[in-house]
């Protein structure tokens, strides 16, 4: 939120009628600190509907305009690999324990179909609850819920609001480009 300052006999007219600075942009760490808050909220979390058969979302206010889920993973759920079309974010597990299969090489945006991984570039991370990370504008991952018994739950925050997904398949080395989602599909 910015604030006009009061105007003073000395200030020009012109100045006065400037119009206020845009807000910035929030910061991975205030993403990061907005998510951990939402899911330390137990009211909030436990008002998220779980279903057995497929993930859950709510959509929440976030920071300085970031877009913002709360998302419900039935056991065994995944979201399978893609990006966040050029915005950066977070994650943090609220219930459960999630696990991110990640790549630690950024990839080309456009361009390619196909792409023959380097040994090396797997990254695997265990999220369990309360524990979350950020990432940066060219991260690739998948999402899992491992267990074959408890739900959880995740928040996610993301800046700028995501312009879309790609969607990628993987077989051992191979990373394929399979089809690009757009905010209205979701």
């Amino acid at each position: 939120m910015s604030t006009v300052p009061a105007v003073s006999p000395e200030t020009s007219t012109a100045a006065a009628e400037a119009p206020a600075p845009a807000s910035q942009a929030p910061t991975a760490a205030e993403l990061l600190a907005f998510a951990r808050s939402i899911a330390a909220d137990p009211e909030v979390v436990a008002d998220l509907p779980l279903d057995a058969e497929g993930r859950t979302w709510r959509r929440l206010e976030g920071p300085g305009g970031a877009e913002a889920w709360l998302i419900g993973w039935p056991p065994g759920a995944e979201t399978g690999w893609h990006d966040h079309g050029g915005s950066y974010g977070v994650f943090v597990t609220a219930a459960g324990e999630l696990t991110e299969h990640s790549l630690a090489v950024p990839l080309p945006t456009e361009g390619w179909r196909s792409l023959e991984l380097a040994e090396g570039v797997d990254r695997r991370r265990v999220l369990p609850e309360g524990k979350g990370r950020a990432f940066g504008r060219e991260h690739v991952h998948q999402v899992v819920n491992a267990s074959g018994t408890t739900h959880a739950v995740s928040v996610h925050a993301y800046y700028p609001p995501l312009p879309l997904m790609r969607r990628y398949s993987r077989k051992d080395s191979t990373l394929r480009l399979e089809y690009v989602e757009r905010p209205e599909a979701w």
